[in-house]
């Protein structure tokens, strides 16, 4: 006996021993639809992060760079033949006019050889200067390249950037709402599935006493068969009823099984864990007395994420409606920079960059839209009497939800008064009919109805068990308060 006891003590050790609020607990961390809640959580407050920096002034840099084909010129080719050749141009009719002097007084002719050296240089001087000047008033536009550094600062938008800012705001207490939402459902999931665990535990515990039981019978009809105090009939009837206790215990062993994988799957563990559940241990599951509810609708208005959701969403639907009419109301901003390009043109044409700093104000006012935002508006206010009536609507099925809550655990609580009754009558009616068979006055036939009621008997007490439990569950979480974090 003390090494079967030893040996029940290391098989539990050998598993892990979880309770319903381990299995909670280890399903909120693992579950991943709950993982991207929390993740589409952290978009709605950086979006709503990004949101408040519309109210900060905005810095950025532009820059840019064209290589043209051909350069921009001020002057025509005429132009600059003319300056590059001045000098030339001015000695030869210079020279021309001398010649002509001396053709009618040839008493001057010897002044002529004097001043050709004067003039030819001032040719090549005056040619150097025109020379220069084209020059200068090369553009070098074949290069070009320009930046700017600007700073825009809104004034007035319309109420747009604090609609937008309490938009995204909204948004973050709805992915929290969500998440909450997400994490009663998956609450709800696990707790149907421990559930199922422990009842079909119970209930594989129940079939391999009824087994049992049939196996004790079916030896004690196999002895009186052999001295002549039983026929066959007996024996084959005690047979087919043995051969359904061993089915029986084979599906409720095979649905165990099951039932602790899906389990698993939730909590996040391997499907073939070994996990031990705490109330597999009870003889019985355990169920706490009927109190009386104080489940009160308005605590459902109060807490659950479903009508805080709408009612956020109408605050939502509120600052889309002045969103849309800031479109068509003026917008005014402060802008200022530094600009720079190359070539400069702050003195004339240099190959060199420079800048200039420049402020003002920007104003945008819509003149004529043909009523387009007058519509936009009215649409988005449509928007917002249908979530008004979605609002009621879930009001009215929360309400609902709950009468039938309550009246669902209070059923549930007469059918374990009722089962627990009719268990005590057929444990009774089984003792009879076994202390009838013995004394040889009731037939074997009487014997596995009574088996067969007592098995039902406990069968339905533990439904009745475990739908306490779930009917508690689902009042919960019609109430909004299963795994409640607060509002």
């Amino acid at each position: 006996m003390a090494c079967l006891l030893f040996a029940g003590v290391q098989g539990i050790n050998a598993q892990q021993l979880l309770t319903l609020d381990n299995c909670r607990s280890m399903a909120l961390q693992n579950n991943k639809a709950l993982q991207q809640s929390r993740a589409k959580q952290d978009v709605a407050h950086y979006t709503h992060s990004a949101a408040t920096t519309n109210y900060l002034p905005k810095v950025s840099l532009t820059a840019g760079y064209i290589l043209s084909g051909k350069e921009v010129s001020i002057l025509s080719d005429n132009q600059k033949n003319a300056l590059n050749n001045m000098g030339t141009n001015l000695s030869g009719t210079l020279t021309q006019s001398m010649q002509q002097i001396i053709a009618r007084y040839p008493e001057f002719s010897n002044l002529l050889p004097v001043l050709q050296g004067p003039l030819q240089s001032a040719s090549e001087a005056l040619n150097q200067f025109g020379a220069t000047v084209t020059d200068a008033f090369r553009t070098d536009t074949r290069n070009m390249a320009a930046g700017a550094i600007l700073l825009k600062q809104p004034l007035y938008m319309g109420g747009k950037i604090r609609a937008y800012d309490k938009i995204t705001r909204y948004n973050e207490d709805l992915s929290t709402l969500q998440t909450r939402t997400d994490e009663q459902e998956t609450i709800l999931e696990v707790d149907q599935a421990y559930w199922q665990v422990v009842s079909l535990s119970h209930r594989k515990k129940l079939a391999e006493s009824y087994l049992a039981t049939l196996q004790r019978l079916d030896n004690d009809v196999n002895k009186l068969l052999a001295e002549g105090f039983a026929t066959r009939a007996d024996e084959l009837q005690v047979s087919v009823k043995l051969n359904e206790a061993e089915m029986l215990l084979a599906k409720v062993d095979d649905g165990l099984v099951l039932s602790r994988m899906l389990l698993c799957q939730l909590c996040g563990l391997s499907m073939d864990e070994e996990v031990l559940l705490q109330e597999e241990l009870s003889e019985e599951i355990p169920v706490t007395p009927q109190t009386d509810s104080n489940a009160d609708v308005n605590l459902a208005y109060a807490y659950r994420p479903e009508v805080s959701m709408l009612e956020t969403a109408n605050q939502i639907y509120s600052e889309k409606v002045r969103l849309v009419r800031s479109d068509f109301l003026p917008h005014l901003a402060f802008v200022g920079g530094y600009t720079m390009s190359y070539p400069s043109v702050y003195n004339s044409f240099e190959k060199k960059v420079r800048g200039d700093w420049h402020v003002g104000l920007m104003l945008s006012v819509p003149i004529w839209n043909w009523g387009e935002g007058r519509y936009k508006v009215r649409a988005t206010q449509a928007e917002q009497r249908i979530n008004a009536l979605k609002l009621e609507d879930v009001r009215e099925k929360i309400n609902l939800q709950v009468s039938q809550s309550k009246f669902r655990v209070t059923e549930a609580y007469k059918k374990l008064t009722l089962a627990t009754k009719s268990q005590s009558k057929a444990q009774e009616n089984l003792r009879i009919a076994t202390l009838g068979y013995q004394e040889g006055v009731i037939p074997v036939s009487d014997v596995l109805l009574a088996e067969t009621a007592w098995l039902e008997a406990h069968s339905n007490k533990i439904d009745a068990e475990i739908e306490i439990l779930l009917a508690k569950t689902h009042l919960e979480k019609s109430l909004g308060i299963l795994n409640n974090h607060g509002k």
